[in-house]
């Protein structure tokens, strides 16, 4: 499978028809700065679709693509570290816990990204067991896995997936494109 289009359609903060239309959604989470626009990006084939940067905490709303006229992209806030004051980082975390928690919509399934070489860190795992917890479809991103020395990414590799049990774990790489056909073909199945 291929993704043969992608367009933003809008950013919302709260409830908005959208997300109610029966479309079903693809949730991107991971903490700030690991890279969930650009494997967005990557995954779309179009460079600036998702806005990217190296400033933690960009990504201050959901924000809505549409994929292959078939699907919604729904690119959430970050968690964990990220540039800003306590109570916009507050209302990130209370809007991300919002939309993956406390609604009905047509969540088909939720992409946790994690930073392959610094491995899970506690707030990936507090959030793997909340989606655990609420019967989610997740599929774990191991990103950046071209940062990982070839020699080490092995061990690594066993380390997430220790540390994630028998959850599906793709290693990924938005620069050289590692991971793109097996994700691509696990959102599409």
């Amino acid at each position: 499978m291929s993704i043969s289009s992608a367009k933003f359609v809008k950013s919302v903060v709260g409830e908005d028809e959208i997300l109610e239309d029966g479309v079903p959604q693809v949730a991107f989470i991971g903490r700030s700065n690991v890279g969930k626009s650009s494997v967005i990006n990557s995954l779309t084939g179009q460079k600036d679709l998702a806005k990217t940067s190296s400033f933690p905490g960009l990504t201050k709303l959901i924000n809505i693509f549409l994929v292959s006229k078939s699907v919604y992209f729904v690119d959430l806030p970050g968690y964990g570290f990220a540039k800003v004051n306590k109570d916009l980082k507050q209302g990130f975390q209370q809007l991300t816990e919002w939309y993956l928690f406390e609604n009905d919509f047509e969540k088909c399934k939720v992409i946790l990204i994690i930073d392959a070489k610094v491995g899970p860190m506690e707030s990936d795992l507090l959030m793997f067991q909340k989606l655990k917890e609420h019967k989610k479809h997740i599929i774990i991103v191991a990103n950046k896995i071209d940062k990982v020395k070839s020699s080490e990414i092995e061990a690594q590799m066993k380390k997430v997936h220790a540390a994630f049990g028998k959850q599906i774990v793709i290693p990924y790489s938005s620069v050289k494109r590692i991971g793109l056909g097996i994700l691509t073909n696990e959102i599409f199945k």
